[in-house]
């Protein structure tokens, strides 16, 4: 079959030779790992990992696994690519780039060509800084905060348009961006040490990967959205490296208090309420 078509252009593949492409990346993707298999036999405390990951796990969750794993194998080499998870799964999975994500699912379920593990459940919670006047409120509602100016991904986002479904589910519109940006923790914190702005963080954040250490304080606001899975997302028949197994493995120890919080919560019965004594009025 003909490979190759030549045009004024150049040389470009035809559809034999994009199939041949295509498969031929993934055959040396595949011995290139049985190489790097060998290699880590024979020096376990060696290699390298391609992580694709979305900042704000990277900020917590990737980098936590990371330190836990360089304490035992200080030698192993990490090449990181911070993207969304949909570039991630679609773009840097599929091409090789990377060989395994760590992302958000937002969606019930994935393509059938990908392999998920979910690690732990997570919650989104309204926060602000502890100067904000919001936080010395005891009770507040979303109406309250419609007017606000906000610190929050993009409304097209998968975790921006949780925080709009909110908003919309109590029939209010949803409240200015004043910074619209998928940040780190660290930065939204920094933003809201003011006062001036709202925002939204992840329960492990504020509880598990840097508990106290934001000069922020979680609002007794309800947020109607559904908790949604942290998951590692390989290709499904893509043999994984001893490298890419220790990581899963260890961002499993690393994620298990949260995981079994999670599970323990589930299994809670909700408390029946208590019926009010009825006044009983004398009458003469």
């Amino acid at each position: 079959m003909r490979l190759f078509e030549r045009s004024p252009q150049g040389v470009e593949p035809t559809l034999y030779g994009r199939a041949l492409l295509k498969r031929s990346i993934a055959l040396f993707d595949d011995l290139k790992t049985s190489v790097d298999e060998i290699k880590f036999l024979a020096d376990p405390s060696a290699g390298d990992l391609r992580i694709g990951s979305t900042e704000p796990l990277f900020a917590g969750l990737v980098t936590a696994v990371i330190e836990r794993l360089w304490e035992q194998y200080p030698r192993i080499a990490f090449r990181v690519v911070q993207a969304d998870g949909a570039t991630l799964i679609n773009r840097d999975l599929p091409e090789r780039r990377i060989e395994l994500a760590v992302i958000p699912l937002l969606a019930p379920s994935l393509r059938e060509d990908l392999e998920v593990r979910v690690l732990y459940r997570d919650t989104l919670h309204v926060v602000a800084g502890l100067r904000s006047p919001w936080a010395r409120r005891r009770k507040i509602t979303l109406a309250d905060l419609t007017a606000e100016p906000w610190c929050a991904p993009p409304y097209e986002t998968p975790i921006g348009s949780l925080l709009a479904e909110a908003f919309r589910a109590r029939g209010l519109e949803t409240p200015r961006l004043a910074v619209a940006s998928v940040l780190p923790p660290q930065v939204i914190a920094r933003l809201l040490e003011s006062g001036r702005l709202l925002g939204i963080m992840a329960d492990s954040f504020l509880h598990f990967f840097y508990p106290g250490r934001f000069a922020v304080k979680k609002l007794p606001v309800d947020l109607p959205v559904q908790s949604f899975a942290v998951a590692v997302v390989t290709t499904k028949g893509r043999t994984i490296s001893p490298v890419g197994q220790l990581f899963i493995d260890c961002a499993r120890e690393v994620t298990r208090p949260l995981a079994r919080r999670h599970l323990n919560s589930a299994a809670q019965p909700p408390v029946p309420l208590k019926p009010r004594a009825r006044k009983v009025r004398a009458h003469a």
